[in-house]
């Protein structure tokens, strides 16, 4: 007897693929393509990174020089209230950078260049000698360190001199080298003579950025480097507190209370800080037990009061600004923005890199600052120039400009616009 229809079995709907964990994956990452694509997402990177890790940097400087500026100064605010001031003038810098046009950073890399050399030359003369070190030129109660604005000096300068050769069509190492070394080596020499090693190795990551970029054969690269060492190695030997701090790197627990204090303070105010830290303000080190805790050891203040979330926030921060320089420098398509742009990231990215791996105890102690969050206004104001410029070159990324035309104009445009500063913006004329 044949099978009816009403026995046959039910036929199910047809179902699409079983979602799970790897199609959830699938969707997050096509999701994060479409965003990455987007015109705009390289200049929110550096706008958002930047005012996070300036932020952050602010209330850690707040902190971490409490205590030392109430025993100075009578005040807990005092270094603070400047840091904020250079934070005030610096933002506006880089806003207007931001707004500037190529040819401006072109040129402005050759006048800032020489006005470094001059800078550097006087630090020899009046500056002032402290920690080992002679960086500072006291003017009145600012203290200027002409090192900070000759790392975007050179990074402009040299951009703009390989960009020409590049431009020509036909790079002869030789010659090239003949105009761009001298340079550096001016820096470099008047730099190690004011006894900075530290910012001598910034100016050379900033010079192996450049070539690397402009296409530099490997065998030029091995020569510098081997230079390089020399020079590092003669310096160490003709200075001992540097032989001290290779020895404090090797092994700080072995003279804790001597060469090797800043490092073992460091590492128990790292250690101190556990999963999410003991709170802000809470740190227990900056009671005068850890050394420039504000400045160049300001990342050990954060990892005991924010813990190991909190410094890992920090290592995201600066790995997006580093992608986001990194992405602005690929899709560049003038060799000036190009450059440039490789050598601030450099710049910046190396000399956080140098600076957390000084506190954690993975490099020797060099006395540079943590890009955007130590304290000093000569170290963030170049800084938030260099990333003011980034945010210009990001907007030469295809569909940036109209995106941006688009949104309407910003906050501070706007208020430009109502002093009467700012030029007319219709949104809807640009939506058209």
């Amino acid at each position: 007897m044949s099978a009816t229809t009403d026995d046959r079995p039910a036929e199910r709907p047809a179902k699409g693929p079983v979602e799970g964990p790897a199609t959830w994956a699938r969707e997050q990452l096509v999701a994060l393509k479409e965003l990455l694509d987007r015109p705009l997402t390289t200049y929110y990177l550096i706008i958002g990174c930047s005012a996070l890790l300036l932020t952050l940097g602010l209330m850690m400087v707040l902190s971490a020089s409490s205590i030392e500026a109430l025993n100075k100064t009578g005040s807990p605010f005092s270094w603070f209230i400047k840091q904020s001031l250079s934070a005030a003038i610096g933002v506006p810098v880089m806003y207007v950078c931001s707004r500037l046009p190529l040819k401006f950073f072109r040129w402005a890399g050759y006048p800032l260049m020489a006005l470094s050399i001059i800078a550097l030359v006087m630090v020899l003369f009046i500056g002032s000698a402290e920690l080992g070190a002679q960086r500072w030129i006291y003017i009145g109660p600012l203290t200027v360190q002409p090192s900070e604005p000759a790392k975007l000096g050179l990074a402009l300068w040299g951009a703009d001199l390989l960009a020409r050769r590049a431009r020509a069509g036909r790079i002869e190492w030789r010659r090239l080298l003949l105009p761009l070394m001298p340079g550096v080596a001016i820096l470099a020499v008047l730099v190690m003579l004011g006894r900075d090693l530290g910012t001598t190795l910034v100016l050379m990551m900033i010079f192996l950025a450049l070539l690397w970029v402009v296409g530099a054969p490997l065998k030029l690269f091995g020569g510098i480097f081997g230079m390089a060492v020399l020079a590092a190695v003669t310096m160490i030997m003709v200075e001992p507190y540097r032989m001290a701090r290779i020895g404090s790197f090797l092994n700080p627990w072995a003279d804790p209370q001597g060469d090797g204090y800043q490092a073992v303070q460091g590492q128990i105010a790292m250690g101190s800080g556990g999963w999410f830290g003991l709170g802000l303000g809470s740190s227990r080190q900056k009671w005068s037990w850890l050394p420039h805790g504000e400045s160049d050891f300001i990342f050990a203040i954060l990892g005991e009061e924010l813990g190991l979330m909190g410094t890992l926030v920090v290592v995201v921060l600066f790995g997006l600004l580093g992608y986001a320089g990194l992405r602005v420098a690929v899709r560049a398509k003038d060799p000036f923005s190009r450059l440039a742009t490789a050598a601030i990231v450099a710049w910046i990215a190396g000399q956080g890199i140098v600076n957390m791996g000084a506190v954690i105890g993975v490099v020797p102690i060099t006395g540079i600052p943590l890009p955007l969050v130590s304290y000093g206004g000569s170290a963030l104001l170049p800084t938030l120039a260099a990333l003011g410029m980034l945010l210009s070159f990001a907007k030469q990324e295809p569909g940036a400009r109209e995106a941006l035309a688009a949104r309407g104009p910003g906050p501070a445009a706007r208020a430009l616009s109502w002093l009467g500063l700012g030029g007319r913006t219709s949104r809807g004329r640009a939506r058209r």
